[in-house]
């Protein structure tokens, strides 16, 4: 995939949806473990001050750029990305081509019956999407062993983990070779959207890159969450001055 864009060091790939797509079927067909990560403003900021986080991510064999902060920044260090690959999309895209190619894909994650709830989502829209298993992400040590044995049995192409970030890329970067699933992915507050408990933004908004304030509008108690996007763009800001 070439080269990637350093943000607050954090490297994002230079790639537009269908090249993700592209990538991701190559993955696939591969047979070997790939990890994901949809890397927002609020992300790469907070990686920029958690060495862990950070490693986890640009370790990933794909990072993209999750939202107009991100591609704001590529502008302001001078490397503009073509556009924003939002997980939500990302998602969307893969149980499409599910439905044509049957991935298999595994749901884990959000409190009991979301994932469900998404799942029958998904098959309504893209008839035909091949869900094999599903697991809300409050289980135990106990229960953990028993979603690997599962995984482990189904073999699904691709794995999509609703933890929240960063526990859901830890959790993959912990198990992704154990499990040895092509793609597994963190996909964090998608399965709320997935699972209809949040409706999207409109159309409009999305193009006017307004889905930030359109979840903060419906969700006000992403506020304090929000607080970091000043941060970060004085942190690139910052990049940019001392490149």
């Amino acid at each position: 995939m070439g080269q990637r864009l350093e943000i607050l060091g954090i490297g994002i790939d230079r790639i537009d949806s269908n090249e993700a797509l592209r990538q991701i079927g190559q993955f696939i067909a591969s047979g070997t473990p790939h990890q994901i990560v949809t890397a927002n403003a609020e992300i790469i900021y907070q990686a920029s001050k958690n060495e862990k986080m950070k490693n986890v991510i640009n370790a990933a064999q794909m990072v993209t750029a999750d939202g107009s902060g991100v591609v704001w920044a590529s502008r302001q260090l001078g490397q503009p990305l073509a556009q924003r690959v939002t997980g939500i999309d990302l998602v969307n895209s893969i149980c499409e081509q599910s439905a044509k190619d049957k991935w298999k894909i595994y749901i884990l994650g959000s409190a009991p019956g979301v994932a469900d709830t998404a799942a029958n989502n998904i098959r309504a829209r893209f008839p035909g999407c091949n869900i094999v298993g599903t697991h809300h992400g409050y289980f135990n040590e106990q229960e953990e062993a028993q979603i690997i044995a599962e995984l482990e049995q189904l073999q699904p192409d691709v794995l999509f983990v609703a933890l929240g970030a960063p526990k859901q890329e830890y959790w993959i970067a912990d198990h992704i070779q154990q499990l040895n699933i092509p793609v597994a992915m963190g996909i964090g507050g998608s399965m709320d959207v997935l699972s209809g408990n949040v409706k999207r933004a409109p159309k409009w908004m999305q193009k006017m890159s307004l889905e930030w304030l359109y979840r903060l509008l419906i969700q006000p108690t992403r506020f304090k969450r929000v607080l970091a996007l000043p941060k970060f763009m004085l942190a690139v800001k910052k990049q940019a001055k001392n490149k």
